[in-house]
């Protein structure tokens, strides 16, 4: 087996682990996602806090003695963090959780992932034109 094979196997495992985990946590159901963004319930809301402070201490620790370079800040970071609270309050799911609501056989996850789809090409549109945004991701230069 090659190395590439063994990584996307790794990948492939930890996919189906997350999707597993944020579908059994209640990440996926619209209605409990709603209540986290309406404060009803804090249950969710906590999950991913902790979630985000564990994600932090592991980075940390990882990194600890890496030479990281600094991040400079990009213009479409605003506006893009917008257009994606957006739609994650609009549809109740991010990118991630639309593919497992996808995975789950929830049909209407289709459309969500249409919509990131349109968001995404529509933003590199704008940010492309007269406002001079980043349009890069990730890795891109």
């Amino acid at each position: 087996m090659s190395a590439h094979f063994i990584q996307y196997l790794k990948y492939g495992f930890f996919g189906i682990f997350m999707g597993m985990t944020l579908s059994l946590v209640g990440f996926t159901d619209f209605t409990e996602v709603h209540k986290m963004f309406i404060f009803a319930d804090f249950r969710l809301l906590l999950l991913f806090a902790g979630a985000v402070g564990l994600s932090f201490v592991g980075f940390a620790l990882l990194g600890r003695n890496a030479n990281i370079a600094k991040k400079t800040y990009n213009s479409g970071t605003i506006p893009g963090s917008i257009m994606f609270g957006v739609g994650w309050a609009i549809t109740g799911a991010c990118p991630s959780i639309a593919l497992v609501q996808l995975g789950e056989g929830k049909l209407a996850a289709i459309f969500t992932i249409l919509g990131i789809l349109f968001g995404v090409w529509a933003y590199r549109k704008l940010a492309a034109g007269g406002m001079k945004l980043d349009t890069g991701i990730c890795g891109e230069a």
